[in-house]
């Protein structure tokens, strides 16, 4: 008997909503499948640049924007470039209202098992319910069990603890957004040293509420939470700051260097399963809303021919969603984030000065992977000519070539 099902999508947060959404703007009978309810409230917070948002005209989908942009390193460094923050609800509601349009059907189920044959793949649940569609495609995040890839070194994640609330000073100025502030001065030069450089990401909400958060860049394992909470309630105390009312905290980690998917596989997958996490900016959401709607229109032109196999379909699609290029770009970006993790405060302060000299659309670029490959070599090449030598250093090596594209 014939699948019913187009594209069966495993998952119900930010990845999975946005790619049964353009799915589903292409006449495909999609299914979603996860363990909680698509309308569930989001944990964590999504933030994305101006531009990014703009281009998408998706500007009405955020919350707060700022103009006044800064990083602190050893030195003030003003970013001329706009900054925003989704609504989170009014995101998910974007993408659930698509996916109504649509008719997306979601059903309540724990996936534990993927099969595969010529024509169909399946899931099973966890209550021995079986589900039959012509692809299954894996938006379940980066922990998934399901995706297949080759993972050649330790993996390497961002953490991050933060809280939205009110302070008994303002922790950033007025109407100010921080990217990065690396100052440690309420470190012991001890700790400067020998442990985890992290940094402060933090922004006025307006009305006196404010977010800040204590972030690693990436570190294999992971900086714990503990050390990060106690290092952000240092940091404020330094400046004099007292939280006074904690109105939510935020707990955020995930991996920046897994290796790509096997894209002979015929499990598809979008979101951080799919490996799509900027591995040296850590930016999703952008990339997500790019990119979905030449997957799902590749993934709809491959349907529109029945006589193809499934196995067919889904391998034109991954080589849709990472082409040649932008495999490239994954290793490059891969092989800068295996050098700073090496590098100790001072060369991470001295590397992010140089970085933010480049010109604005080569550093803007870089972070929301927009760049073309030529012109991310020539920014990578700029980038190490105006580094200090100790940053050069640091910056030397040949674990590029011997990734596996």
């Amino acid at each position: 008997m014939a699948a019913t099902i187009d594209v069966l999508v495993i998952g119900a947060g930010p990845a999975a909503l946005c790619i049964a959404a353009a799915l589903a703007q292409h006449g495909l009978r999609v299914r979603g499948i996860a363990p909680h309810d698509p309308s569930d409230q989001w944990p964590n917070t999504f933030g994305i640049w101006g531009p990014e948002v703009d281009q998408l005209g998706l500007q009405h989908l955020l919350e707060h924007r700022w103009s006044n942009c800064h990083s602190y390193f050893d030195i003030d460094i003003n970013h001329p470039i706009n900054y925003g923050l989704f609504d989170k609800q009014a995101l998910q509601q974007h993408w659930l209202d698509q996916c109504l349009q649509g008719a997306v059907d979601w059903q309540l189920g724990q996936v534990v098992s993927v099969a595969h044959d010529s024509k169909y793949s399946s899931i099973t649940t966890a209550a021995g319910e079986r589900l039959e569609a012509r692809l299954v495609l894996d938006a379940s995040g980066h922990h998934s069990p399901f995706v297949k890839r080759t993972q050649l070194k330790p993996v390497a994640s961002q953490a991050a603890y933060g809280i939205v609330g009110r302070f008994s000073a303002p922790p950033v100025e007025p109407g100010q957004f921080v990217l990065m502030d690396y100052r440690a001065n309420h470190l012991s030069e001890q700790e400067r040293n020998n442990e985890p450089a992290t940094f402060l990401y933090a922004m006025d909400f307006g009305a006196g509420l404010f977010f800040v958060e204590e972030t690693s860049l990436a570190l294999a394992p992971p900086v714990p939470y503990g050390q990060l909470k106690e290092r952000l309630w240092r940091r404020l105390a330094q400046r004099g700051i007292e939280p006074l009312q904690v109105q939510h905290e935020e707990f955020c980690l995930f991996p920046m260097n897994l290796a790509l998917p096997d894209l002979k596989q015929q499990l598809l997958a979008f979101g951080s399963a799919a490996s799509m996490v900027h591995p040296a900016s850590g930016y999703l959401i952008g990339a997500m809303l790019r990119r979905a709607p030449g997957f799902a229109a590749a993934i709809a032109a491959g349907l529109s021919q029945p006589e193809l196999s499934s196995a067919l379909i889904a391998k034109r699609a991954w080589r849709a969603l990472w082409p040649l290029e932008l495999r490239f770009k994954h290793a490059i970006y891969s092989f800068g984030l295996d050098k700073l993790i090496a590098f100790n405060e001072a060369n991470l302060k001295a590397f992010f000065s140089s970085f933010f000299a480049l010109a604005q659309h080569q550093w803007f670029g870089f972070l929301t992977n927009t760049l073309s490959l030529w012109q991310l070599i020539v920014a990578m090449l700029q980038l190490f000519i105006k580094s200090s030598p100790n940053v050069r250093w640091g910056l030397i090596g040949f674990s590029f070539f011997k990734t596996k594209l």
